[in-house]
């Protein structure tokens, strides 16, 4: 008889994605306070645990980041999909370019570390512009089955529109004038 104990085919326990959550909430706001370089420790102590639960979790700075960029991938779909319910399609799709222009506002100390682990992941990248595109997508049929949006534009063109309006200016307006030149944009594509 077998006496070693039996494996659980049970995911992680509540704590310890408890604690997953917290050091990634912990790290967004760490890193998004213009710190890209901040400690580990920094993060586990602003999620209040210890090191050891933050190395358990991430071994290294990038696993963190790119917990925290797939984070924010993953709310930005999720609301495309709440905007699609409950929004009319141009508003809804003005409302959630906006987002993005506020979560990268947000992000600012990060951008530059997001973008490494973005661009370093092959599957990171082809994951997080295949969950961006089908939420635009979303939001842009929905514009051209009511005749409110053209039909001439991809989702995927859109959406490297709107990366290149985030990394074309470094002001420090560069905020107001993305959100003016994305209603331009959104403006352009309305049908007339």
């Amino acid at each position: 008889m077998d006496s070693a104990p039996a494996k659980s085919s049970r995911g992680p326990r509540a704590d310890a994605s408890r604690n997953r959550d917290r050091l990634i909430e912990a790290a967004t706001k760490v890193f998004s306070a213009g710190a890209p370089q901040a400690s580990l420790g920094a993060v586990a102590r602003e999620a209040g645990v210890g090191i050891g639960t933050l190395y358990r979790h991430f071994p290294t700075r990038e696993t963190l980041f790119e917990a925290v960029y797939r984070r924010e991938v993953e709310q930005l779909g999720d609301l495309a999909e709440r905007l699609a319910r409950e929004a009319p399609p141009v508003e809804a799709l003005r409302l959630w370019l906006h987002a993005n222009v506020r979560l990268v506002a947000t992000k600012r100390g990060m951008v530059e570390a997001l973008h490494l682990v973005a661009t370093g992941s092959t599957e990171l990248k082809a994951y997080s512009f295949a969950r961006l595109t089908a939420a635009l997508g979303l939001l842009l049929d929905r514009g051209v089955a009511a005749g409110e949006l053209r039909p001439d534009i991809t989702a995927e063109d859109l959406l490297r529109t709107v990366i290149g309006i985030f990394y074309a200016d470094s002001s420090a307006d560069w905020q107001a004038s993305a959100l003016r030149i994305t209603d331009v944009f959104i403006d352009g594509l309305r049908r007339v």
